[in-house]
């Protein structure tokens, strides 16, 4: 359907806009009589309704989330791909029936069916939070639902787009597809999500993985469509009181991200590729000499062949260019550095692997009934069917035998799948009903697999496309072939956000830029790099005629990049327990603005600023010759992480050179950050320094440390975890801090800790520090502060406090 003026829309009726934009047959579907009650019953949880033309299944999933199928007789339906296996919570449902509408409340969530015409609205608290306009419809080529939209309602989500943070009054395809040296604007991307986030604080997602449009008040300015070709009938409605509660209730229905491996949020070696067993050893030297932290290399496409085209499918070593890979894996594992490998799902003709692909059915067919052969960039190939038993174990046999050689993660590229022809048949349908739900069924093969042959450890597991719920699986998704330049920089931010906000918490660029560029631009490579600190995988990745990595470059962009990479290192307890709460309740480890102040409808629309975690936030550089960045605030006194200066109001205006970028510190916060190391499997917090950002503003504050041994899955509900507890309280004498300690405790947790205490934004030197009721000396300053001892810095006013941290609950007193 094309797109027409919105005054036009607005003077057409419903039956007349989509007999003339759409299809004939969908206006005689919509302008039939209208839908009407029949009759219900309950069976076990469900309310199941019959109406004049449909059956409807009210399932509930939490109390604050609903799923409703509409179904009619010899429409196909397929499974939910979205809705996790397990959810955690038992609903009882209250149902009461009035002459002219059902009543189901969940708790927050309540249903109200009105009978006659057939329409479901959803009360939150009482208060009407969405509606249905006409509600489902469907018909021989069309399938899909309407619902109603507030006049100032705003949408967040969709995934991957370029087309700002409120998507809003676009109509946007639901069809993963690649789109290669992206910039500035995209409406269609890799990774598409066919749900929405409303400023009303509900979510809205349709459980459909066909290919589809979603209508976001384009063609009808108060009209919210979702349409597809085929596949499930069925929508997810969740709600929350905030924001956070509404990520929470919406990750319970499609399942929580799990842990990844700590190593997984280090610094990666990775190219366009690296052609050669020598050349890896020689990179990995190159990050050693340089004094680079490293604990990943991801080897692309020429780990199997020595050519781009030709070589898809082999899935196994050229031993021309990687002799001995065992023995090199063994040697990086042993220096700390973890491989991990491009798979993609094609089987090229001309591959070592086809023939044995063909005779054990792994390949998805064509409509006589064949492996379906296709050409593409890379040449003639098939496509796995990994919707298929057959398919599944003969692509795992493969992984097995890679991982039992020493391999440590997975990326999966090309999984949209990038071409994919609508006369493909997939055992559970055609390409057509299953396009979107490619990737995520792909990473739950990998997910599970690991999860029966290493059932102790944590999965990587990198992926390119995927479906709601995907999240689930381990996937950790990035924005695909981003152009090598300034315009590719800058959309980075708002690709994470939506995707963050809809369950994908650690979706990130290639740093750096991928496509393109023709000469090396040291301040956009510069600028990229620093904003990768505050994102969730660091990853440089380019085509190689151009280094990605930073020790290929010269001694002002080693110099610059090597001290924030290590800045990356030493946050590591930060990041980490970012990442702890993101397995727990959803939360992205990028966050926007608006979560600060969830009344200011404008902060929604900010796509250039961002909180990491909870007391950062960050402005990225995205524009060449930039010496001053202005940050909108969401409230709040904020605190420059690089000098200490002072930010209030609704605007910051952040003074920049090549060294910096804004980044700011919530008056209150505790930046946790340890020592240096060259891999995180040196991690420790033996010596913890806490970073205490004071101000008078903030009279109560906490924090926390989440710890494990970094591998073992589900630490945390095995109870092999500690968290580290801290609080402060200002008081007219000074600060009251605590420190405490939940868990049994994990493998290499520190018996004891060193604490170094900074107090930054401190007018004068104490009277008086107290640890545990002894008092701490105060002293000169040294070149390394002794413990039990505290130190002030009157030019940068910061009080420095060491004391030993052994006890299971301790205190320490600053008085003024």
């Amino acid at each position: 359907m094309t797109n027409k003026p919105k005054r036009l829309f607005k003077k057409l009726g419903l039956a007349t806009l989509l007999a003339t934009a759409l299809q004939p047959a969908v206006a005689d579907s919509l302008s039939e009589s209208a839908r009407s009650y029949q009759s219900h019953q309950l069976l076990g949880d469900k309310l199941v309704i019959e109406t004049s033309d449909s059956q409807v299944t009210l399932t509930p999933l939490n109390q604050a989330s609903l799923e409703v199928h509409y179904q009619r007789e010899g429409m196909k339906q397929l499974p939910s791909f979205a809705r996790a296996d397990q959810l955690r919570a038992d609903v009882q449902a209250q149902l009461s029936v009035s002459h002219d509408a059902l009543r189901y409340s969940l708790g927050e969530l309540t249903a109200v069916i009105h009978k006659s015409p057939f329409a479901i609205e959803y009360l939150r608290n009482g208060e009407r939070l969405l509606s249905e306009e006409h509600g489902f419809f469907a018909n021989q080529t069309l399938r899909g639902f309407r619902f109603n939209l507030a006049e100032d309602e705003k949408l967040i989500g969709g995934g991957q787009r370029v087309v700002g943070m409120d998507r809003r009054g676009h109509r946007l395809p639901l069809y993963n597809k690649a789109h290669y040296g992206y910039t500035t604007e995209s409406e269609q991307m890799y990774f598409s999500l066919p749900a929405v986030m409303s400023s009303n604080k509900y979510v809205l997602l349709f459980d459909n993985s066909a290919s589809g449009f979603m209508d976001l008040g384009a063609s009808e300015e108060n009209v919210l469509q979702f349409e597809a070709v085929a596949g499930r009938t069925s929508y997810i409605v969740v709600a929350g009181e905030s924001y956070p509660q509404l990520i929470e209730n919406y990750v319970d229905v499609t399942g929580r991200q799990p842990m990844p491996p700590r190593w997984a949020l280090g610094n990666f070696a990775s190219r366009f590729g690296y052609r050669s067993e020598q050349e890896v050893r020689d990179v990995v030297a190159k990050f050693r000499e340089e004094d680079f932290p490293l604990d990943a290399l991801v080897l692309d496409l020429y780990w199997f062949g020595p050519d781009i085209k030709g070589h898809m499918g082999n899935l196994a070593w050229d031993k021309n260019a990687f002799p001995t890979p065992v023995e090199m894996m063994a040697d990086l594992r042993e220096d700390g550095i973890n491989t991990i490998l491009v798979t993609e799902p094609f089987v090229l003709s001309t591959s070592e692997r086809w023939d044995n692909a063909v005779a054990s059915n792994a390949l998805a067919k064509n409509v006589a009934g064949k492996p379906k052969q296709f050409d593409f960039y890379f040449g003639n190939t098939g496509l796995i069917d990994v919707f298929s038993e057959d398919g599944r174990d003969w692509f795992w046999n493969i992984y097995k035998d890679l991982k039992e050689q020493g391999v440590s993660g997975w990326w999966g590229d090309l999984g949209e799948p990038e071409v994919h022809p609508a006369d493909t048949i997939h055992t559970v349908g055609s390409a057509d009903e299953i396009h979107n739900a490619y990737g995520h069924r792909w990473a739950q093969m990998l997910f599970d697999n690991e999860k029966a042959d290493s059932p102790e450890q944590r999965p990587f597991i990198m992926m390119r496309s995927g479906f709601p719920g995907s999240q689930r699986f381990g996937m950790i998704p990035w924005t695909g072939d981003v152009s090598r330049e300034w315009g590719g920089l800058q959309p980075q931010v708002e690709l994470s956000l939506q995707m963050g906000l809809l369950g994908f918490g650690y979706t990130h660029s290639d740093l750096g830029g991928f496509a393109g560029g023709e000469e090396f631009d040291r301040e956009l490579y510069i600028r990229w790099l620093q904003y990768g600190v505050f994102q969730p995988v660091y990853r440089p990745h380019a085509q190689e005629h151009i280094a990605p990595e930073p020790v290929f470059h010269d001694r002002k962009t080693r110099n610059i990049t090597r001290e924030f990479i290590k800045l990356r290192y030493r946050l590591l307890p930060y990041n980490y327990t970012l990442a702890f709460e993101n397995s727990q309740t959803g939360m992205p480890l990028m966050r926007p603005l608006f979560f600060e102040n969830e009344n200011a409808l404008a902060l929604m629309d900010n796509k250039d600023a961002y909180l990491w975690g909870n007391d950062f936030l960050v402005a990225p550089v995205t524009k060449a010759d930039t010496d001053e960045v202005s940050v909108q605030l969401p409230g709040g006194i904020w605190f420059d992480y690089w000098n200490d200066n002072q930010y209030g109001g609704d605007l910051a205006r952040v003074e920049v050179d090549l060294e910096t970028i804004p980044v700011l510190v919530r008056a209150g916060a505790f930046i946790p950050t340890v020592q240096d190391m060259k891999t995180t499997r040196e991690y420790s917090s033996a010596n913890l320094r806490l970073d205490y950002y004071a101000h008078e503003s903030a009279k109560q504050s906490n924090g926390y440390v989440y710890e494990d041994d970094g591998v073992t899955a589900n630490a945390f509900a095995k109870g092999q975890y500690q968290k580290l507890l801290f609080a402060g309280e200002r008081k007219e004498t000074g600060i009251q801090f605590s420190f405490d300690r939940e868990g049994n405790g994990y493998t290499g947790a520190p018996e004891s800790r060193t604490v170094e205490l900074v107090l930054h934004n401190w007018e004068q030197a104490p009277a008086e520090v107290a640890a545990g009721g002894q008092s701490i000396a105060l002293v000169r300053r040294s070149k390394e502060l002794a413990a039990n001892t505290a130190w002030y810095d009157k030019r940068n006013k910061t009080l420095h406090v060491k004391f030993n941290w052994a006890e299971k609950s301790q205190s320490l007193t600053v008085t003024q």
